[in-house]
């Protein structure tokens, strides 16, 4: 079981299991702080809870190193395939925990990508290539990680039924503002108010444009990205990293109409209410 042989500051620890008539049950460490979509997306008293921008920076941070620890810091690289606020939860200091591992699976290494005809995960989250063709990769986890970082910056959903048609999908809506730098418009209006670290907030926003790469090969590993959130990267420049419809130095590929066309369609089918796990009789390794 990969969970078992996960140990990490920023994975919540497995325990042990429990086995009684209605099956099987897995023990996690009790971690207090509740899960990142509860903090993000949440309404208390009709009021959305906001959480400040330096928690935010060291969730990114945390979560970086947890998907680097799985895919370089284990016997075997290990593909998450399903990172998202629900599944990173926080402790009482806000320590974010990757927890989870019920679809993850271990590859032959880094960036090494296998078919899978089994394509399970999270409307939203889905790399292109997973969700099409069932191509699956550490890339796969590099991508739905820019989503999140996108979650953190501008407090919104994946995909939001109430937003005006066109902007329903968050990876479509900020794709252009991400090429620009375009912060003012990306970031979470509760944001605007207090402290934020200007040299931060820009180095989220490109590591984000990074991960959201629609191509595989064009998107940087996690190793890659952590340099970008740290400002260890070597584009220093915003117009380097924006220029040639280039992200964080990684090049975005000439099929963004057909990609385009193909989003709406996922889109689409997640409006529907279509499941987003497709069951067969097939697993991948």
């Amino acid at each position: 079981m990969i969970a078992s042989s996960l140990d990490n500051p920023n994975v919540v620890p497995l325990l042990g299991f429990c086995v009684d008539e209605e099956g099987l049950f897995l023990v996690y460490k009790y971690v207090s702080g509740g899960s990142l979509d509860h903090h993000l997306h949440n309404y208390v008293r009709g009021k959305k809870s906001c959480l400040p921008w330096n928690v935010r920076f060291k969730i990114a941070i945390g979560i970086a190193r947890a998907v680097e620890y799985l895919h370089h810091g284990t016997d075997k690289c290990v593909v998450h395939r399903d990172i998202k606020p629900s599944n990173i939860l926080l402790s009482s200091n806000k320590t974010p925990k990757l927890c989870d591992f019920g679809l993850a699976t271990w590859t032959v290494g880094p960036s090494i990508p296998f078919l899978c005809k089994t394509v399970k995960g999270t409307f939203g989250y889905l790399a292109p290539e997973y969700f099409q063709h069932g191509k699956v990769s550490s890339k796969t986890d590099v991508y739905a990680f820019g989503v999140v970082l996108l979650e953190l910056i501008t407090g919104r959903k994946p995909i939001e039924s109430r937003r005006p048609q066109g902007d329903e999908n968050l990876v479509m809506w900020a794709r252009p503002l991400l090429r620009q730098g375009a912060i003012d418009e990306l970031i979470d209006p509760q944001l605007r108010y207090g402290p934020i670290d200007k040299s931060e907030i820009s180095r989220m926003v490109r590591a984000a444009s990074a991960c959201l790469n629609s191509e595989e090969l064009g998107r940087p590993n996690i190793n890659q990205v952590m340099a970008i959130l740290l400002g260890e990267d070597i584009f220093d420049d915003w117009s380097v990293v924006t220029g040639g419809d280039c992200a964080g130095g990684y090049c975005r590929p000439p099929q963004e109409q057909q990609l385009t066309s193909e989003m709406k369609g996922h889109l689409a089918l997640a409006m529907l209410g279509v499941s987003d796990v497709e069951e067969d009789n097939l697993f991948c390794r």
